[in-house]
């Protein structure tokens, strides 16, 4: 995942985009939640929530999320161990603080330092799933 995430992500897709798409294409999530994951680009226009995070929390909610069988206590609980983990490494998850020091918010160099990013939520997110992939939720 952690490979389709940066791809679609250098290409020109968003950070939540990126990890929804890479999410919909290891069979994961719907196709149909990159929709969604578009306006949570930019932490949400905005510069707010980081992109990538929002993405994962994203897939995380479209795989173990409240619906008729299930309550979303494990949604809340995995997400919860997202942040933490993506925590102990970057401390913060605002887009605007993660990328202080780019005055040009779509410039390459930019990019590239999200990549990193990108390329982290990706492993904390598919070590997640892997590891709740038979909870019955």
């Amino acid at each position: 995942m952690k490979e389709l995430a940066v791809k679609y992500f250098m290409e020109g897709y968003s950070c939540s985009e990126a990890m929804v798409q890479a999410a919909a294409d290891k069979g994961y999530i719907s196709q149909e939640a990159l929709a969604i994951a578009t306006s949570f680009s930019g932490g949400m226009g905005v510069r707010c929530l980081c992109g990538a995070v929002a993405g994962s929390q994203m897939v995380i909610g479209a795989m173990y999320g409240k619906n008729t069988e299930r309550d979303g206590k494990k949604a809340r609980a995995l997400a919860k161990e997202f942040n933490e983990t993506f925590a102990q490494k970057y401390k913060v998850n605002c887009c605007k603080v993660l990328s202080a020091g780019f005055s040009d918010f779509h410039s390459k160099e930019r990019r590239e330092h999200c990549a990193d990013m990108v390329s982290d939520c990706a492993v904390i997110l598919e070590d997640i799933i892997k590891a709740n992939k038979n909870v019955n939720v």
